[in-house]
């Protein structure tokens, strides 16, 4: 496939042929028609001449005196002759240069009757103009048909010369033209080049992101290129930290696991110890790697439908808690969305609105709406709430408001998590009337 720069000089050069092209045609043809109107008019011109030198005598006799002709009419070798055709339609009068020069069929016109014509007469093209007319005698009208012909090599000669100065200035015009447009082209094309040189940079290792000064129409395209390599960068970082993290985490439950197998406690106490850091190994497992795979906020997501997750969650939720029925409200527009990774966004929602099913006594409150610049998430329950000064404490990771309700006590740190992720805030407080709030701060423009 042509790169860019050679499409578009592709493109520009054939429309800037088929302009000149067009052009050419249609100054030639104005031009054609221009002489060839003149070379009407000449020899009009001289059809008047001649008849304003012819005389009709009374005896109905021609008489065009040689001497008041026209030079050209006069002299024998040129390429402009005249005759004139009486009503016996014989020629009655041709002049000096009509000698040893063909002529075409006589013909006799209507008084008043012009004829403008390219006629060929041993092969060889002439123009020919014919003018009827009624002389007035005593003996009453009498009709003559003023005939005048001239060959077309001085017309032809004109045209050639006129196409020669066309094309050749048309030609110089189209170089220079295509010329400018290669300079205007690559001047144009040069931050596209700069552009593709850095990303071969960063492809390379030698630069880290796009760092150059750019019109504003690819500045939008080179930011969402760097939004997009830091996105991954921070990605690649997660995934780093969450493996240092979990193995870092691992080491103390196996340290542990690996006494108990050697210790000499009795069997009961034995597994109880083993199963405690089974499930403490579990829990740090789940927390790690659900926190390495958090998405983040990237330029290229997609609008998600805050409404139809909510209604899927609670749905799925209703069928884990069968003996409870809370009453169920929804606040939340049918348009209202968010820019987030699906998973991100169902792994919030479903830790709250599971934490809100576990503790409520008979409702639970979703709402969402847009705030300034913020997406506020909320999500209320009428239970008994919280101590203020256990909020920080349940969002350390595996510890749990109430020990008697199951659970990995890491669901309201991973919510903390993902939202750091995409810039925003977790806050958890008590409602006035009772029961917990929870409300979730994403940066997010609002969509129209």
């Amino acid at each position: 496939m042509m790169s860019l720069n050679q499409r578009i000089l592709f493109s520009a050069t054939l429309v800037l042929l088929i302009f000149i092209v067009g052009i050419a045609l249609t100054l030639d043809r104005a031009f054609y028609d221009s002489a060839r109107l003149g070379v009407k008019d000449r020899l009009f011109a001289k059809l008047l001449m001649l008849m304003g030198d012819a005389e009709v005598e009374d005896s109905n006799e021609l008489d065009v005196p040689t001497n008041l002709l026209d030079a050209e009419l006069g002299h024998v070798n040129s390429d402009t002759y005249a005759y004139i055709v009486d009503p016996t339609n014989t020629i009655a009068w041709r002049s000096n240069s009509s000698l040893n020069k063909p002529l075409p069929p006589t013909a006799l016109l209507e008084k008043g009757k012009k004829e403008f014509s390219q006629i060929m007469l041993n092969e060889e093209p002439y123009f020919i103009y014919r003018y009827g007319v009624a002389w007035e005698t005593p003996a009453g009208d009498y009709p003559l048909t003023f005939i005048v012909i001239t060959d077309t090599v001085l017309f032809e000669a004109q045209i050639e010369r006129y196409r020669e100065d066309l094309w050749g200035w048309l030609s110089i015009m189209a170089v220079f033209l295509l010329a400018t447009q290669m300079l205007v082209l690559r001047w144009g094309l040069q931050p596209l080049r700069k552009v593709s040189t850095e990303i071969a940079a960063i492809e390379s290792g030698q630069k880290e992101n796009l760092k150059g000064i750019y019109p504003s129409e690819i500045q939008v395209l080179t930011d969402s290129i760097n939004s997009l390599i830091n996105h991954e960068h921070k990605q690649q970082k997660r995934y780093r930290n969450g493996l240092a993290d979990l193995a870092h985490s691992l080491k103390t439950p196996l340290a542990v696991l690996q006494g108990a197998i050697q210790g000499e406690e009795d069997e009961t106490i034995r597994r109880k110890t083993i199963q405690e850091q089974i499930d403490r190994m579990d829990n740090t497992i789940q927390y790690q790697l659900r926190r390495a795979a958090t998405a983040g906020s990237s330029p290229g997501m997609r609008l998600i439908l805050l409404r139809p997750m909510v209604d899927r969650i609670v749905n799925t939720v209703t069928k884990a808690y069968r003996d409870k029925s809370p009453h169920i409200t929804t606040e939340i527009d049918e348009s209202t969305g968010l820019r987030i990774d699906e998973g991100d966004l169902m792994e919030l929602l479903g830790n709250l609105i599971d934490n809100a099913f576990k503790w409520c006594r008979q409702s639970i409150h979703l709402s969402a709406g847009y705030q300034g610049s913020q997406m506020i998430i909320q999500v209320k329950d009428d239970g008994p709430g919280i101590q203020s000064h256990e909020i920080a404490r349940i969002l350390e990771r595996g510890v749990r408001a109430d020990q008697s309700i199951p659970g990995h006590g890491i669901g309201l740190a991973i919510v903390r998590d993902i939202t750091q992720v995409y810039g925003g805030e977790l806050s958890i407080e008590n409602n006035p009337a009772g029961g917990l709030c929870v409300a979730l701060r994403l940066k997010q423009n609002k969509q129209h």
